[in-house]
């Protein structure tokens, strides 16, 4: 069990209470309640339709694709399923919602309660509850960095749907936080409900945080918006939860507002008081009606739901015999893991064995070597030079003694370069690993006549030396010499 994580002040230790509301982009090819584009990258203002732009007696039609993510995603985290819902409206003015209300979801969402569990680093599981999944659309963007005097508005993004997931307030550090959105995007990303780039802003968090001495009621919070990264989620949880002990050490109140990240800084800042539920003036959408599900809507889209990521990695686990460090790993992202699962069944024809027999060795391989290459290239799974199948002919060739394994360190960096196939590449250039006992023979003498000193220091008991000779036999073969076949070679010679 891990230890609490608790901020020392000048008087005594404080405790953070964090809840999270994620706000996730739902994967459909239209808006919630236009037919307008979702694609990201259009240029401003090309993709809003008249209801984006509430236009005079312009009326909502309801996205039945994103209901059946909500509730798809409602399945995947265990939650339950409301059978009837409604939309709200939600009037907040601001230039980029040109209705001067954001259709909601408010009392009666289409989500209710559900929880996921989280993994730390130490391996301590923790239970985080889920409080609710609701649909809304999102709103334009402002931008104030294009004129000098005046903010540009691109109403692209106005009206695509979001899910705001909507956790308890049950995490009690950074690292839980990161490790809640990890796994959340994880979830959403294998189920196809949202692609979780946060670089592209489809998935950001409000982060809402208080402090309190272990064991008091709850402090006041505060929340920081549109947070669209881990690792900023970590750096504005840590900066505002010192601020807050520093105001409460001085004999100040914590005021309840909304607060921005500025990642340059390392800080929040205040942005506005935090409004309530009475200052959005919530009532029924009165040009929607109650959205009311079917049992078999709701089988129906259980039934769509693919393997989970733990489900997935349990497993690789006990099916496949990985440690749990590798199924970790290989099911951390659901590219990764359909890599993987290529990769492995390639293999296993190829090799003409069972998956389980080859599981460790290609999971080892894509882990260590593809991925230390596919950094240092700064590129994702999704863009890897190297195809799966291309990975599967490169472990079949070292299975077989084909390759050495600095032969296919070697072959394999050509194969980043060029693309080539690994059994091409081997033929054309030569590098096949050489086993030939005639050949290998001929090359020990030579090496054991060159150095008849060292012979002679070996056989009166100089046992290390053994791998000296190794060496230089390795090395008159250009690195193409079969390691086995030397050893069993060299130890006949110099007996």
């Amino acid at each position: 069990m891990a230890e609490p994580y608790l901020i020392e002040g000048r008087t005594g230790p404080f405790e953070i209470v964090l809840g999270l509301e994620v706000h996730a982009q739902v994967t459909s090819r239209s808006k919630l309640f236009s037919g307008a584009s979702t694609s990201f990258g259009a240029e401003p203002n090309t993709q809003v339709s008249l209801v984006d732009a509430a236009m005079p007696g312009m009326l909502p039609v309801l996205n039945g694709e994103c209901v059946r993510q909500a509730v798809r995603t409602g399945l995947a985290l265990g939650a339950s399923i409301n059978r009837r819902s409604r939309f709200d409206r939600k009037n907040y003015f601001y230039a980029d919602l040109p209705a001067g209300y954001q259709i909601s979801q408010y009392k009666d969402p289409v989500v209710g309660e559900g929880a996921i569990d989280i993994e730390l680093d130490d391996g301590t599981v923790r239970t985080i509850g889920i409080e609710r999944i609701h649909l809304e659309q999102d709103a334009g963007k402002s931008i104030h960095d294009l004129h000098p005097t005046q903010s540009l508005v691109d109403l692209n993004r106005a009206g695509v749907a979001l899910m705001e997931i909507v956790s308890k307030p049950d995490m009690r550090s950074p690292a839980e936080a990161a490790a809640y959105v990890a796994t959340l995007r994880a979830i959403l990303r294998a189920i196809g409900s949202c692609d979780g780039n946060m670089q592209e802003g489809s998935m950001r968090a409000d982060v809402n945080v208080s402090v309190r001495r272990p064991g008091e009621p709850f402090g006041t919070r505060c929340e920081i918006k549109n947070v669209n990264s881990i690792r900023f989620i970590q750096q504005a949880i840590a900066y505002e939860a010192r601020r807050q002990v520093e105001l409460i050490e001085a004999g100040e109140a914590i005021v309840q507002e909304t607060r921005l990240f500025d990642p340059e800084r390392g800080e929040t800042r205040a942005l506005r008081s935090k409004e309530d539920a009475h200052d959005y003036r919530y009532f029924p959408e009165p040009d929607l009606l109650p959205l009311e599900l079917s049992e078999e809507f709701i089988e129906e889209c259980r039934a769509s739901l693919p393997e989970l990521p733990n489900a997935r990695r349990r497993r690789y686990e006990e099916t496949l015999g990985l440690s749990p460090y590798l199924a970790k790993v290989l099911t951390a992202d659901v590219e990764e893991s359909r890599w993987f699962e290529a990769l492995l069944a390639e293999s296993a024809r190829r090799q003409g064995r069972p998956e389980p027999d080859v599981a460790e060795r290609a999971a080892n391989w894509m882990t260590g070597d593809l991925f230390a290459a596919l950094k240092r290239l700064d590129r994702g799974i999704a863009e890897s030079p190297v195809t799966p199948a291309q990975g599967a002919e490169l472990l079949a060739l070292l299975a077989d003694g084909t390759l050495s394994g600095p032969l296919a360190k070697q072959l394999f960096e050509i194969m980043l370069e060029t693309g080539e196939d690994p059994g091409a590449i081997a033929e054309t250039r030569g590098l096949r690993q050489v086993s030939d006992t005639g050949a290998l023979e001929a090359a020990i003498g030579e090496v054991l006549a060159a150095h008849a000193d060292k012979v002679a220091e070996y056989r009166s008991g100089k046992d290390r030396l053994f791998g000296f000779f190794v060496g230089q036999v390795m090395k008159a073969s250009g690195g193409k010499a079969n390691p086995a076949v030397v050893n069993e070679l060299l130890k006949k010679a110099l007996g």
